[in-house]
Formats: structure tokens, C-alpha cells, sequence
């Protein structure tokens, strides 16, 4: 399970963190921006494995909507409570009401503001998400494979938690341990996360967060804590003898360190498409230890998708570039259009995973510049951290066990 998702990861971290050489803020910088065309390019490659795989899904329709109810709840029903129990106050609320990527982050940022508990819990959890979520879902999508409790379809649709990276990692464990069924896992846990990133933001903002509010009053009565974690008898000193503690620093203010602004021209984007397009290739040559023609042309098409897909998310800014590439390619490649042959003659040597490492080993690159952050962060928020991705991943795969083997 070791290989090679996390190893790309942590050898990008080793050298993202070592001192005798260390890798600059502008260095970072043109990492950042690899990564987000790399990880494109990789959902790209796994549009083009939905397609042709959408008559399949007709019969786990059910199981593929009702795991984002596992997305939605599974992590306010189980890591609320023991955030609040460890003394999080307002933090266990950001923490708790989904995995807090990207789109959550800002929405804490405008809803809540950067000084209060509830945006410390999102930016903490967000920031642990991104340097080691791909490596911990890896771990334990295998570790829940390898039990064999769970059909690895179900498995595969508790990986739509709306990260590339997150689901990048449990598929290349499930595919390790069930490689007759890889290319169903992929597409499966592609479809997931497309529906996730579709419906999962607002399903986020207008159920998960109302009930993450509403029972985090009720814990904290229960527990007794008030919303800075403090136990409330301690806190007020009615008990004889007890000093008042002293209130925790809910306007501590988190942020990562900055790097330089890139300056984008179009030179600069074109050699990070081609630094993209040529790591892609080489890695899958390596991996593959075969190479032909196609699979050149077939990367530059991936490219070119990307790149419309970043294009569409700029006039369309409600609508993320992730969306937009996995509904383009997947409506591409499927059956029903005439460009669904084309699309797989170019791609059917190009192995998703492969062509994804780049885009890991750049995310442990990048780790440099959150290693203060990450020195001030308390360990039971490391801990908290990682339950809702347990959680969401969990309660989404039961879901879709249940309702796959009805």
C-alpha cells in the first residue's frame, strides 16, 4: 500500500522541509501552480474513464446519490462530540461540519471571519487535509479493503469527498488490492467526487453547518463546556476553591506563510503545461516501462481539456475547474457520441494513476511553507482533524454497501 502514492508525497515532503538546501517561497510558488494543472490533467484521465463506464451505473444510481448523505452528516455525527468533549469550543464547529477544503475555507473566511473559533477549525483542518489527506485516506481506504467487510464499490464511492488528491490516494490502494476491478474503482470514486463537488458545497452550507450549530449547543450543555472549551465550572469558579481559568485565545489568527506572487504571462503558462505534459509522460513510460505514440497525443488532449476546463471556470466562476473537466471528458468519452472512440484510442495506455504522482510529490514539495502553521497547531485539533475524513469516508462507503446490496 506504500507504493508509490505515499512515497511520492512524503519524499516531496522531505525535500519540501530539509534545511541544507532549502526550496525557495518562489520555488513554492511555481510548485502551487504545476499542481493545480497536474491534478486537472489526472481528473481529465479519469473523465475519460467514466464515460465509457456510465451504462454500468445505471443500476447503483440509488447507492452513488444517497453516499453523499454520508459526505453530508457522517462528520457532525461523529467527530462534533469528541471536538467538543476535548475542549475545542467554537473550533469543533469549523472542524466538524464537512472536510473542509478550499471552498469551505473561503466560505469561513466571508461567514465567520478570520479571527473566530470557527475559522481556525476550518483553516486547521484544511491545512492537515492538504499536506497529508491523500496519504491518510490511502492508508486507510487499504486498511478497510484489505478486512474485506466492505464491497469495493462502496469503498470506491466513499472516496468522493470532494479532493482530487484525498481520492487520488484511496483509489491507488483499492486498485493495489483489487486490480480486476481498478478501472470501476477509479471511475466510481470519480463519479462520487463529481457529485460532490457538484452538490457537496451547498449541501455543506445549508444542512451540515444548521446541524453542526444546532447539536454543538446541545454537546457543549451536555459536556459542560462553554465556547472557548473551558469546562463552565471551572470557568466561572463556582465551585470552592477553583481559580478561574483563563479564556482561551479564540482570536489566535492562523494563517500560512506567503509566498511571491507569480507573474502569469502566457510564456509561463505554456511551460507549465508542457513541464506537466512532459512529467506525465515520462512518469507513465517509467511506471509502464512502455511508451508509444499515442501517448503523447493523448496527454496533449488532456491539456487542452484543462486548459478549456480553467477557462470556463473563470467565466463561470461558481462552477470549479474539477467540475467542469470531469463533465466535459466524461460526456466526451461516453458512448452515446462519436468522439468516445477517438477519445479512448488516445488514452487507453495512459494509466491514471501514474500520470497523478507528479501532482502528489508536488503537494509534499509545497509542505515548507506550512511548517509554522502546523508548529502551532494543538494536538487535539490534529487529532479532531483527521475524524471527519474518517467519518465521511466511513459512513458514504456504508451507505453505499447498504444500498448496493439491497
Amino acid at each position: 500500500m506504500l507504493f508509490p502514492i505515499i512515497w511520492a508525497v512524503v519524499i516531496g515532503g522531505l525535500i519540501g522541509t530539509q534545511r541544507i538546501r532549502p526550496i525557495s517561497g518562489a520555488s513554492r510558488t511555481v510548485a502551487t501552480l504545476l499542481l493545480e494543472i497536474g491534478i486537472i490533467v489526472f481528473l481529465a484521465r479519469l473523465g475519460t474513464q467514466i464515460g465509457p463506464s456510465l451504462t454500468k451505473f445505471t443500476e447503483l444510481g440509488p447507492a452513488i446519490l444517497l453516499q453523499e448523505v454520508g459526505h453530508v452528516f457522517g462528520t457532525v455525527i461523529i467527530a462534533l462530540p469528541v471536538a467538543v468533549a476535548l475542549g475545542l469550543g467554537r473550533v469543533a464547529i469549523g472542524a466538524t461540519w464537512s472536510i473542509d477544503r478550499e471552498s469551505f475555507l473561503a466560505y469561513a473566511i466571508q461567514r465567520f471571519g478570520v479571527r473566530s473559533g470557527e475559522y481556525r477549525g476550518v483553516f486547521s483542518v484544511w491545512l492537515l487535509g492538504s499536506l497529508f489527506g491523500a496519504v491518510f485516506i490511502s492508508l486507510l481506504a487499504g486498511f478497510l479493503g484489505g478486512l474485506g467487510i466492505f464491497d469495493p464499490r462502496a469503498l470506491a464511492l466513499g472516496l468522493g469527498l470532494g479532493s482530487a488528491s484525498m481520492m487520488l490516494g484511496g483509489v491507488g490502494a483499492l486498485s493495489l488490492l483489487y486490480p480486476e476491478q481498478a478501472g470501476e474503482i477509479m471511475a466510481l470514486a470519480a463519479l462520487s467526487n463529481l457529485i460532490t463537488n457538484i452538490v457537496g458545497f451547498y449541501a455543506g452550507v445549508f444542512l451540515s453547518l444548521p446541524l453542526c450549530r444546532a447539536l454543538y449547543k446541545f454537546w457543549s450543555r451536555l459536556f459542560g463546556r462553554d465556547d472557548d472549551g473551558e469546562l463552565i465550572t471551572a470557568r466561572h469558579g463556582t465551585k470552592a476553591g477553583i481559580t478561574p481559568a483563563a479564556p482561551a485565545e479564540s482570536n489566535l489568527q492562523l494563517s500560512v506563510e506567503t509566498d511571491p506572487p507569480l507573474k502569469v504571462t502566457p510564456r509561463v503558462i505554456f511551460a507549465a503545461y508542457a513541464i506537466v505534459g512532459v512529467s506525465a509522460v515520462i512518469m507513465n513510460s517509467v511506471g509502464t516501462r512502455s511508451f508509444v505514440g499515442s501517448d503523447a497525443l493523448g496527454i496533449l488532449v488532456l491539456l487542452l481539456l484543462t486548459g478549456l476546463s480553467f477557462r470556463l471556470a473563470r467565466l463561470v466562476p461558481s462552477i470549479p475547474s474539477s467540475v467542469w473537466v470531469l463533465a466535459i471528458t466524461t460526456i466526451l468519452s461516453a458512448p452515446f457520441l462519436p468522439t468516445s472512440a477517438w477519445i479512448a484510442g488516445l488514452t487507453q495506455h495512459l494509466d491514471v494513476i501514474l500520470i497523478g504522482l507528479p501532482a502528489l510529490t508536488l503537494i509534499g514539495l509545497t509542505v515548507g511553507r506550512d511548517v509554522s502553521a502546523l508548529k502551532s497547531l494543538s494536538w487535539k485539533i490534529i487529532l479532531v482533524a483527521f475524524l471527519p475524513y474518517s467519518a465521511s469516508f466511513i459512513a458514504a462507503a456504508a451507505i453505499g454497501q447498504f444500498t448496493l446490496h439491497l
